[in-house]
């Protein structure tokens, strides 16, 4: 579930806040983020692995943000690194240092060191020449390095190329038929202690198939290794569970499906299960606040400007990816009265008399718990109760006819000057105008984590919700930090040209 809803007065709110007033306060584009949502999506996705002994790492590429990472340490999460830069987050947190495992195929000799004179609880090791450089910078620093090794186990993910780390041709990982051998040279090496075995096979994952025929290789490995002489103690699954980007597509199994799934293997078993979430956690827990600029008509295209682009949100450009758009808005004022306006998850793809009218789409994004009855018995807080009006509610004054409740088949594209720099193409949105703001939803992982300053464009501010509270937790990025790194080289002249 998520915690982003439209009140009685047609404008959607985080939590208890109406995110007009964040975008009056703190402007656009922002990023806005539910603390609710997060800590709801760790306890699930905890909960599902609660009959086995185990370590949530959330990955913390997904969202970066102090204040997220400070919410998750609260909560006990450990950290899954790739970076010196995560790892310095990570502790500035409070995330403690043994509940944190390094990821990544190019680690460096410093980061190393930096990671073993922080006390991590292990290094995924990616390949035989960073297994090498591992034991001589911990030889060099008189530590032990407790050493993961990530196989590769040539499983096909059934996601997006870019996002897809377990089939043969990827970067990532040990071929899994040479991980016996390579745990043997590592068992040669007194400055290394083979403690697990790691494995992950892509993000956004839709199906457990390819997470269960992954397990059960690293698990006979596992056993293989134990008649080697190897005492493991930890499997690593990764990440990698989606989420409902889009409402025409199935939804991605519940963490309590794969955690069923996964103990059901791990029955008799006595490793810890270390799990890599970062998507799952974050991702449904933000929007990305944008207001519109423009609505320019083409002969063939109606485009909507927003303020954000590409550089706030990269994932439509970079992956093609649907984020479903929603305006913060439903209701407006025509001829005097207040009419609902429908909100969207039709495609120009869809049957013409569904992309005509609207579907309701407010609850697309419950991704971690379905509705059931057990739902039912749970305390709802008064803002869940707030159920958007039916259109077709015959006490609904709407005007079927109304032509600002018809949807407008547009391109809502950024400012950027890439044609890549769009986040929807041929969408079917109610009709918007200059000054509108717009909800790009499910943004809170590998959102603004990916954000840039290309076009020398500030990056977006972010805000946390909590309850009726929100705060700003990163400042828009302002003209003088984009050059605040720069300097002009002393034989130029000072004024521009001579």
């Amino acid at each position: 579930m998520h915690h982003f809803e439209y009140g009685s007065n047609g404008s959607m709110s985080a939590e208890g806040v109406d995110l007009e007033r964040i975008a009056e306060a703190v402007g656009t584009p922002t990023y806005v983020y539910s603390e609710a949502t997060i800590r709801r999506h760790f306890a699930v996705y905890d909960e599902a692995f609660s009959g086995h002994p185990h370590l949530i790492c959330y990955a913390v590429k997904a969202n970066t943000n102090a204040s997220i990472l400070r919410i998750l340490a609260e909560m006990g999460a450990g950290a899954d690194i790739v970076s010196e830069g995560e790892l310095f987050r990570a502790l500035r947190a409070g995330i403690p240092a043994d509940r944190i495992v390094f990821s990544g195929v190019g680690k460096t000799a410093r980061e190393m060191a930096v990671a073993l004179d922080a006390g991590i609880l292990a290094f995924n090791v990616e390949s035989e020449p960073e297994l090498h450089l591992l034991a001589e910078v911990a030889r060099e620093r008189r530590r032990t390095a407790h050493v993961s090794l990530r196989v590769n186990p040539d499983v096909d993910a059934k996601t997006h190329p870019y996002i897809s780390t377990g089939l043969r041709e990827s970067k990532f990982g040990i071929p899994i038929g040479d991980a016996r051998r390579i745990a043997a040279m590592a068992k040669d090496m007194a400055s290394l202690d083979v403690v697990g075995v790691d494995c992950h096979i892509g993000s956004q994952l839709t199906s457990l198939a390819p997470i269960m025929e992954a397990l059960d290789s690293v698990l006979a490995l596992v056993d293989a290794l134990a008649v080697d002489g190897h005492h493991i103690r930890e499997i690593d699954l990764g990440g990698g569970l989606g989420i409902p980007y889009d409402a025409k597509k199935a939804n991605p199994p519940l963490p309590r499906e794969l955690g069923a799934g996964v103990i059901e293997r791990f029955r008799g078993r006595s490793e810890r299960i270390i799990l890599e979430p970062g998507r799952v956690i974050v991702g449904n827990a933000g929007v990305l606040l944008t207001r519109v600029l423009f609505v320019k008509q083409t002969p063939d295209r109606t485009f909507v400007v927003v303020d954000a682009a590409m550089n706030d949100l990269m994932r439509p450009a970079l992956y093609q990816a649907h984020h479903e758009i929603l305006p913060i808005r439903r209701v407006r004022q025509v001829g005097g009265v207040a009419r609902p306006v429908e909100v969207s998850v039709a495609s120009a793809d869809a049957p013409a008399a569904e992309s005509a009218r609207a579907v309701e789409s407010v609850g697309l994004h419950e991704s971690l718990e379905p509705r059931d009855p057990q739902d039912l018995q749970e305390p709802k807080d008064p803002q869940d109760l707030q159920e958007p009006k039916d259109p077709q509610d015959p006490q609904d004054p709407q005007d079927p006819q109304d032509p600002q409740e018809l949807l407008h088949v547009v391109d809502v594209v950024g400012p950027i000057c890439e044609s890549s720099d769009a986040f929807a193409r041929q969408r079917a949105l109610p009709k918007v105008e200059p000054g509108d703001l717009l909800g790009i939803m499910s943004a809170g992982a590998y959102g603004f984590s990916m954000a840039s300053t290309y076009n020398s464009r500030p990056r977006a501010a972010e805000v946390l919700v909590r309850g009726e509270a929100f705060h700003v937790i990163r400042d828009r990025e302002s003209l003088e930090a984009l050059v605040a790194s720069e300097s002009f080289a002393p034989w130029l002249n000072e004024g521009g040209a001579a």
